[in-house]
């Protein structure tokens, strides 16, 4: 399946709040979407098929130095041809565009799958956020520093 990445309209979320509702026990909100489409330093990418399907989504701050990977999610029927890669190399390219220095993110400890695709693409577990989601949810906080050279690059 190929994907192709734009960022999301208003327009797009009530599809965004459908896979949220499918990915997640505690889902955002319509209106914490709505939200991140009005903030300057705040982006939501949409992986779209070719048949205008939305796969999945990665909503992403960049404040300062730093990229904060807030919520990715990609719907059932797309899960592992390689969308949740997609989006994540995204907001690591971009990063790298901007000169920022480190991508961090939140994963939910059990979440054995997600933390694999993160150490894939060079991110260390850094420390332990006890309860984070809830009584007996912990999230791990995973880091990215970004080496970036006189060409503005870096390696995945």
């Amino acid at each position: 399946m190929q994907f192709r990445l734009r960022d999301a309209t208003n327009a797009d979320l009530p599809r965004i709040v459908a896979i949220e509702r499918r990915a997640f026990a505690h889902p955002w909100a319509e209106e914490a979407f709505h939200r991140e489409l009005t903030l300057s330093f705040s982006r939501i990418v949409l992986g779209v098929t070719d048949q205008n399907d939305l796969g999945g989504y990665l909503c992403r701050w960049l404040i300062a130095d730093e990229c904060h990977i807030l919520n990715v999610a990609v719907d059932t029927k797309y899960r592992r041809q390689g969308l949740g890669e997609l989006l994540m190399r995204e907001a690591i390219a971009e990063a790298v565009a901007k000169r920022v220095a480190i991508v961090t993110l939140e994963v939910r400890r059990s979440n054995t799958a997600a933390r694999c695709l993160y150490r894939k693409l060079a991110f260390e577990e850094r420390r332990l956020r006890k309860n984070y989601y809830g009584q007996g949810e912990d999230a791990i906080v995973m880091e990215r520093r970004l080496t970036l050279t006189t060409k503005n690059r870096t390696s995945f």
